[in-house]
């Protein structure tokens, strides 16, 4: 599969790691060269400085072979405006979107983008932590959920 990531941080660099390392043919975009220092050593993919709301720079990188694209930056506006530029301008099947406010996440997802937000993913787990009965649940309720996003 070809994927192209926008966002060299942990979030967008841990998952170029992981599709690099199943295989897949990664690109991973940031404005910023120094992001890339969060990239393991094992990284075989390819590393782009350039915007990903740049239409010159998506052609280059050659966004409409990408089988599914990835927007991973802090900026809820800049990563929807991505989303909706490889969906509709490059034709990419699969777009996923991080969207850190939960009121654009969940319009954004009503638009037909996929979308993740964190603060709402995190509030959840926490609250089931924090309610569980007692300390031995707690921890075997973070174990399952890192076992549930593979670590």
């Amino acid at each position: 599969m070809r994927i192209v990531i926008m966002g060299c941080g942990r979030v967008g660099a841990g998952l170029a790691a992981d599709f690099s390392r199943d295989g897949n043919d990664v690109t991973i975009l940031d404005t910023d060269p120094s992001a890339f220092r969060f990239l393991p050593d094992d990284f075989n993919g390819i590393r782009v400085v350039g915007n990903g709301i740049d239409v010159d720079v998506l052609r280059r990188i050659r966004l409409d072979k990408a089988d599914a694209f990835v927007s991973a930056t802090r900026g809820d506006n800049r990563n929807v405006m991505a989303a909706q530029i490889a969906k509709h301008i490059f034709g990419v099947k699969v777009i996923a979107s991080r969207v850190f406010d939960p009121l654009r996440e969940e319009m954004y997802r009503n638009m037909g983008l996929r979308t993740i937000n964190p603060t709402r993913v995190q509030t959840t787990r926490l609250k089931r932590v924090i309610e569980a009965t007692s300390d031995e649940e707690a921890n075997e309720m973070v174990h399952e959920f890192m076992r549930q996003d593979g670590y």
